[in-house]
């Protein structure tokens, strides 16, 4: 069943009060907002590359705040164990049974600091859960439930004793972004709310989780033309075809941007995707996945560059809005 008109309206509606309310905490930082809640909604994750102290652990609780779902933070280091993330069985003796004691992962939003501090074997404990949303001990699979998002976040500048994120992982991101530092403006009113050191901790509850769980599936029902599928796997050829790139956009980056597009289109307000949907989200959902030849990258050609060069090349279908 695709989605209706008046439904798209009322979707627009519920996105902006929940961008709203997350602003409250994270405040002037509407778009990063937006993009986190569409990575939410599309049942995605997202992968923040940000300096420290830029209001990162405040999104995931205010976003948590918002949805009436719970929320944890992981502090990855190079001691901490796949156990410690997803949970680990302990036999109880006075029931003569195992009992599976659930970890930190099991929560509706999951900050995972400094996931490049850990070691490969534990970033790869995430796998599972990020791409499936179930963690699997011991034989038997645990559901982590609905909505389920993991904020991970790495830090740009200070890269001694970290791991780099092997490019498995980084395709289980949905998006990469960044939050940045605010405005005059905004730093002005963040200093003259500064004894209020837990802003996310006022902020009403817009909806229940039960409700983002019904946004996503409706979300998943939004027209998209054949037109502008076809645009999209193009694009993603070209990633692959590019001279400068080593590995382009893979499959599931292809069914991402599908996917993310859907809930983008259907916050403006509309039941159809656009091609301009795809154009605006093409840097946060597929830099990160791109892998450069490195006598590209030493002269000086980024991801962005092979993503503007994609979009410049691949020419923009005159798609219908239904079908």
């Amino acid at each position: 069943m695709t989605m209706t008109p008046e439904q798209a309206t009322w979707f627009q509606g519920t996105f902006v009060r929940l961008v709203d309310n997350v602003d409250r905490a994270l405040m002037g930082k509407r778009d990063v907002v937006a993009l986190v809640l569409s990575a939410m909604l599309a049942e995605g994750h997202v992968l923040l590359e940000d300096a420290p102290g830029t209001g990162k652990t405040s999104l995931a609780k205010a976003l948590a705040a918002t949805v009436q779902g719970t929320s944890s933070r992981i502090q990855f280091t190079p001691d901490l164990l796949p156990s410690d993330v997803t949970g680990v069985t302990i036999y109880d003796q006075s029931t003569r049974t195992f009992e599976f004691h659930r970890g930190p992962v099991f929560a509706s939003i999951v900050l995972a600091d400094e996931i490049n501090r850990a070691s490969p074997k534990t970033q790869s404990a995430l796998l599972e859960v990020m791409e499936e949303s179930r963690v699997t001990v011991d034989g038997t699979a645990h559901e982590v439930g609905r909505p389920f998002l993991v904020i991970a976040t790495q830090n740009p500048i200070e890269q001694a004793g970290t791991y780099k994120l092997p490019e498995a992982q980084l395709d289980r991101f949905l998006v990469k972004t960044t939050i940045g530092y605010p405005d005059l403006d905004v730093a002005e009113r963040i200093l003259a709310g500064s004894a209020d050191r837990n802003p996310s901790a006022h902020l009403p509850a817009i909806i229940t989780t039960a409700a983002v769980a019904d946004m996503a599936d409706l979300a998943a029902s939004v027209h998209v033309d054949s037109a502008v599928l076809r645009y999209a796997a193009q694009l993603s050829e070209a990633t692959r075809t590019d001279s400068a790139c080593r590995v382009g956009v893979s499959v599931r980056g292809s069914l991402a941007m599908v996917r993310i597009a859907k809930v983008w289109a259907a916050a403006q307000g509309r039941h159809f995707v656009v091609p301009d949907d795809i154009k605006a989200l093409a840097a946060p959902v597929w830099t990160h996945r791109l892998v450069l030849d490195p006598e590209a990258e030493f002269a000086g050609t980024t991801a962005e560059t092979v993503i503007a060069r994609v979009l410049e090349s691949v020419a923009v279908p005159q798609a219908r809005a239904v079908a």
